[in-house]
């Protein structure tokens, strides 16, 4: 949709690059504090509009149970459901950041369909990964945050006409995010935190 978008609407690519750079300062500019589960807006959505179990049941996402209210027998929704549809926002949410950060190097449909469904499915399964070494790669979300400003910037340059080499992007990115955790590797060296 994004690529059809792009390819009809070319002043789309300025509205690209203004929300990556906007999310990039946004990041920059980030406290760590711990997130309140219960007051997440999607969660409370779902609380407002469907009855949702205390319990999981097996590998159901609904149950047919009696209303509390009514006594009819209405579905509820499951607490593994409940997960299914946050996890499926949250990749919503990556893919308003990562197709218009794929049009700073391509308007290739292909390309951008491909380099994002890779993306989600690398993501998803390095997470734990990721989110067990972060307490020692505290600088990297500076990093994350400098590069989606850049390619914010050089989205900004596409419709212009100037384009920027491939090689020279991929280079400044890989220096900047190595940067980061090498930066952050030797702050942290003596906090006595260990990587599982």
């Amino acid at each position: 949709f994004g690529a059809a978008v792009v390819a009809q609407f070319n002043w789309i690519l300025y509205v690209c690059g203004a929300f990556l750079v906007f999310t990039g300062i946004k990041m920059f500019t980030a406290t760590d504090e711990a997130s309140d589960f219960d007051s997440n807006k999607v969660l409370m959505w779902l609380r407002g509009h469907f009855n949702i179990t205390k319990n999981l049941h097996g590998h159901d996402f609904t149950v047919k149970l009696p209303d509390p209210k009514s006594g009819k027998i209405v579905t509820w929704l499951t607490p593994l459901a409940v997960a299914l549809i946050l996890v499926e926002f949250v990749d919503l949410i990556f893919a308003v950041d990562s197709v218009p950060a794929i049009f700073a190097v391509t308007l290739d449909p292909f390309i951008v369909y491909t380099s994002n469904i890779f993306a989600i499915l690398g993501l998803r399964s390095l997470y734990f990964a990721l989110a067990a070494a972060m307490n020692r790669f505290k600088y990297l979300q500076i990093s994350l945050a400098i590069v989606l400003v850049l390619v914010g910037c050089k989205i900004f340059l596409v419709p212009l006409g100037i384009k920027v080499d491939t090689l020279l992007s991929l280079v400044i990115t890989v220096g900047i995010l190595a940067s980061g955790v090498i930066y952050s590797l030797w702050r942290t060296r003596n906090d006595g935190t260990e990587t599982p």
